[in-house]
């Protein structure tokens, strides 16, 4: 996975960010596109609307998912927005993000041609290591905790055991990070 502009989409950066687990930063780009592609235009009418709090919201939630895939430029760009942006702001957003959609189509090409390898029990340190991902993206408050959930439901579901993923993951899905984080084991939780 390479690509020309690394603060649009820096994929050592995600992989790095998923501990090298090709499959799930893969799984992972294709849910960013499909959930964050009406982003800004959803900012857009909440801050036309006059409700500030729900813009901010969304643009917190795409700099966190963004951050998570290692799309620099969209995660800066949002923290901004999130700040107070104005329209100017939310226009290069706007911008930034389709540039960003248009390389992830690039690297999901490319890794199609090399198909990964589907989840296995062996990889059981990876799955220990997405838990830990997931504990600290939740004792941050990262929306990227939803991607996380939804797209890794095996690796988490054969690590953690069916009864607590489905717990922890209704806890994720409302939001309540910190109930999703007591559900976690201690020796995950990070320091």
């Amino acid at each position: 996975m390479t690509t020309p502009d690394t603060d649009v989409l820096d994929t050592g950066t995600g992989l790095q960010q998923l501990m090298g687990d090709r499959a799930l930063y893969q799984q992972i780009l294709l849910r960013f596109r499909q959930r964050y592609e009406d982003a800004p235009a959803q900012a857009r009418a909440a801050s036309a609307a006059g409700d500030h709090v729900v813009a901010a919201r969304i643009a917190h939630t795409l700099k966190g998912a963004a951050g998570m895939i290692g799309a620099r430029q969209v995660a800066r760009l949002a923290h901004a927005l999130e700040s107070g942006g104005n329209d100017s702001q939310l226009a290069a957003l706007e911008a930034a993000l389709q540039a960003l959609l248009r390389q992830i189509e690039v690297v999901l090409q490319e890794d199609h041609k090399a198909a990964p390898a589907p989840y296995v029990a062996s990889h059981m340190p990876t799955s220990l290591a997405l838990v830990q991902h997931l504990a600290s993206l939740l004792d941050c408050g990262d929306g990227a905790a939803v991607d996380v959930i939804e797209q890794s439901a095996d690796a988490l579901s054969h690590t953690l055991g069916q009864e607590c993923y489905l717990a922890l993951r209704e806890q994720v899905l409302l939001f309540d990070y910190e109930a999703a984080l007591a559900l976690l084991p201690a020796d995950v939780l990070p320091d």
